[in-house]
């Protein structure tokens, strides 16, 4: 019988493995342990001892039976991916990123931002197809490639210290065919200068295509997304571990147990709590993913979680050399009538010992936390004001639901040269209890309305909308981009089907003011260049304006087919010329169930006067569909041609990359009505 899906509780394949601490270790239970994502913690603490050396145990077994070697961490030019302990997945055009109005890249707005409530970022994946991609012939590459300005601000990132991956979409089959994949990654990493690749929807990448990016960019770090197979941890020097449940005592990631140096990083894209998984990677000595926009939805992490991830990333980044190299030790033993949810890893080198401790209570908990009868002075980092005490005879404060880092200098050990600079650095990164959610409201935004207009001025046939109420049922494709407002997936593990790429249904209603009178077919091209002619317009960006024309005028034949290769700016300003303005999604879907409204071949979908914004991302909804489909994968934007009532929710990309050959437009005006 197959597994019930519950999309709120973690699947068996993401739950922990549980160590078995009494069979000898036969191959096949080194097998076993092998496809572990974290090893689950014994339930008997006096276990501990055991399950420490059945780990260890099993390490070397695991090794010894690939014949590891882990030379692609003695590079220098990737050493950076053990030290790259948070990496931020940000939609390229994601509003802290670049400024949509003025029309350019802004990563200082989008760093600051990461500094003042994350601590700062190592590392950033450019995230740029995914969920536009499919809307037209455009590959993945192209949508990285047609970006004016992109190599630039790979540059100021890594100006800025960061570290850059871009994202690899394996399943884009259905786009423009060019080079192959090989080749054209192998090239847009050399090009750009990045510094990693992220798998999307793979663990591992194929050597073939390893050997490649290898070759045009020694020391080059690859991420698979999810579990990584102890066979490839020799050549992907970080993976993401995204849906990885914890046993109830924090258990150990297996990936970065088998080679210290290898870096995870911690996402639950669809949660509002954070702790737990922060929780793993302070413990683990590992690394988060800030992913606070999810391909257009928000999910904005708490103050508490952000606050707990500064405090975190700062000691981490001034005691890699300990995380790195000193001798680990997980759940460590603690004072003695320590309160249970209370869970610390030791990391010792050199007479210097961190203790990262957590606190998965509910209550805060104050007093000895180390082992009595520990030597040497224990500096409590995560204390405001920090100070010193004797070690065993600690105050130690750790936060429900938080962290603590207890610095242990044991006797004759002199004060670590780092340490100065973190006490100050830690001064002020207090813990914030609030784990509230904080909601974004996307408003419509756009130019004013134009005063409604006598019927007689309209010169075209159009479709009258009637003032009044109305209520619409709309359709659309469940994506991950959500619909108007909110998340689709609140706090689930991993969507899958149906919950994912399904049909779902809204109602809408509202009440027009006056009278709408919406174009009955789409803007032309000859119509469009004598808007041109009229008024000599320029876009302020004019990148892939009218792509498809030539000597400034449309193809041959073509005078009669919808005007496209115009995005929103584009399409506003032919509207006010001609008095009038875009209709809105709800308009256009009125005016079409009349079956009066018409479509010009080829059929292309129509933008609306629906540009909205939350602050960070910027969406317009599309009506119509259009004779183009790209196939081979559900996650291409919806093609084909549909029917009214079905709305498609476009994220708008900057630069004149929202400009397609499959997107046009008509206009609407408000009637101004004779009265008696």
């Amino acid at each position: 019988m197959s597994e019930a899906f519950d999309a709120l509780v973690p699947r068996s394949i993401d739950l922990p493995t549980v160590v078995d601490l009494r069979a000898p270790l036969t191959p096949a239970l080194v097998a076993h342990l092998d496809g572990a994502k974290i090893f689950a913690a014994p339930d008997d603490p006096g276990d501990l001892p055991a399950w420490r050396a059945r780990l260890a145990e099993w390490r070397t077994a695991s090794r010894d039976r690939i014949d590891y070697d882990g030379r692609i961490y003695d590079e220098p030019a990737a050493a950076w991916a053990a030290r790259c302990h948070a990496v931020a997945q940000v939609w390229l055009w994601d509003e802290l990123l670049y400024d949509a109005e003025q029309g350019r890249f802004t990563p200082d707005r989008f760093l600051a931002d990461a500094r003042e409530r994350f601590g700062g970022l190592d590392a950033v994946v450019l995230w740029h197809a995914y969920p536009v991609i499919g809307i037209d012939e455009r590959n993945q590459w192209d949508w990285y490639r047609d970006v004016p300005g992109l190599r630039t601000l790979v540059d100021d990132l890594h100006a800025a210290g960061l570290h850059v991956f871009v994202d690899y979409n394996p399943w884009d089959v259905g786009t423009r065919r060019a080079g192959d994949d090989v080749t054209e990654l192998a090239s847009l990493v050399a090009d750009l200068g990045v510094d990693g690749v992220f798998l999307d929807t793979l663990r591992k990448a194929d050597p073939e295509l390893v050997g490649a990016l290898r070759r045009v960019r020694p020391g080059i770090v690859l991420e698979g997304e999810s579990k990584l197979a102890v066979e490839r941890i020799g050549d992907h020097a970080a993976s993401w571990a995204q849906y990885f449940a914890d046993s109830p005592v924090p258990g150990v990631l297996r990936a970065h147990w088998f080679e210290r140096r290898h870096m995870q990083h911690h996402t639950r894209r669809w949660h509002r709590d954070h702790a737990e998984e922060l929780q793993s990677a302070w413990l683990n000595g590992a690394g988060v993913m800030v992913w606070e926009v999810v391909f257009g939805v928000w999910v904005g992490w708490n103050a508490r979680d952000a606050g707990t991830a500064g405090r975190m990333l700062t000691v981490q980044r001034a005691t890699d050399n300990l995380l790195l190299a000193g001798d680990w030790t997980p759940l460590a033993p603690l004072a003695a009538g320590a309160p249970q949810g209370l869970h610390a890893s030791r990391f010792a080198q050199g007479g210097v010992q961190l203790w990262a401790l957590v606190n998965r209570g509910d209550d805060d908990v104050t007093g000895r936390v180390l082992p009595d009868g520990t030597p040497g002075t224990a500096v409590d980092l995560t204390a405001t004001p920090d100070r010193d005490q004797p070690a065993g005879g600690e105050d130690v404060l750790v936060p429900a639901h938080g962290i603590a880092a207890v610095l242990v200098l044991e006797p004759g050990t002199p004060e670590p040269a780092w340490l100065p600079a973190l006490r100050a650095a830690m001064r002020g990164l207090d813990h914030v209890p609030d784990a509230r959610f904080h909601h974004r409201v996307a408003t419509r935004v756009g130019p004013p309305a134009p005063p409604p207009v006598p019927r007689a001025a309209i010169a075209e046939e159009t479709v009258v909308v009637p003032e009044g109420p109305w209520v619409l049922t709309v359709r659309y494709r469940a994506r991950e981009t959500g619909m108007y407002q909110g998340a689709p997936y609140v706090d689930e593990w991993k969507p899958l089907p149906p919950r994912l790429h399904d049909t779902r249904t809204l109602q809408r209603d509202g009440a027009s003011a006056a009278p709408v009178a919406v174009g009955a077919l789409e803007v032309s091209n000859a119509q469009f260049a004598q808007f041109l002619g009229a008024t000599r317009y320029r876009p302020a960006v004019p990148h892939r304006f009218l792509a498809h024309w030539s000597g400034g005028r449309p193809p041959a034949g073509h005078d009669d087919d919808p005007v496209v290769f115009v995005d929103l700016a584009d399409a506003r300003a032919y509207c006010a010329w001609r008095g009038g303005r875009l209709p809105t999604e709800d308009e256009w879907q009125l005016a079409a169930q009349t079956g009066a409204l018409r479509r010009r071949p080829p059929l292309v979908w129509n933008w609306t006067d629906s540009e909205h914004t939350d602050g960070r991302t910027r969406f317009a909804m599309l009506k119509g569909g259009c004779d183009h489909a790209a196939l081979g994968s559900e996650w291409y934007f919806d093609g084909g041609p549909q029917p009214p009532e079905l709305t498609a929710k476009l994220l708008v990309p900057g630069l004149g990359l929202a400009r397609s050959r499959w997107v046009g437009f008509r206009c609407a005006w408000a009637i101004e009505e004779a009265r008696p």
